[in-house]
């Protein structure tokens, strides 16, 4: 009986450590994170879920003959939120997958 005892203690360990994490990434959808480009001429909020929430165009940079430069700084920014999106999720949610070995889960 000594190891059904250690079981159930896993089991409410394991319900514990979800329920922290359905915390931590209810959390994570709470941040916003802000990546610029253009020495600050545009910039993109994004929320720790990825989700792009902002995105805001110094009204020099929209040249109507160099389009293809606002696109440029818009695509550069919201690649600097969405990483730095990235980098909060992993250290937030690796605290619960240190020590254990599952390649791929965030």
């Amino acid at each position: 009986m000594r190891g059904m005892g250690n079981m159930q203690g896993m089991m409410k360990q394991m319900q514990k450590m979800q329920k922290q994490m359905a915390e931590a990434q209810e959390e994570l959808g709470e941040k916003r994170l802000e990546g610029t480009a253009g020495g600050g001429m545009v910039k993109v909020v994004v929320s720790g879920h990825k989700e792009v929430l902002e995105v805001t165009v110094d009204p020099s940079v929209a040249d109507p003959e160099d389009v293809e430069m606002l696109q440029d700084l818009i695509v550069i920014a919201t690649n600097d939120a969405l990483k730095q999106a990235d980098e909060l999720t992993n250290s937030t949610m690796g605290q619960f997958t240190k020590g254990l070995n599952l390649p791929g889960m965030f």
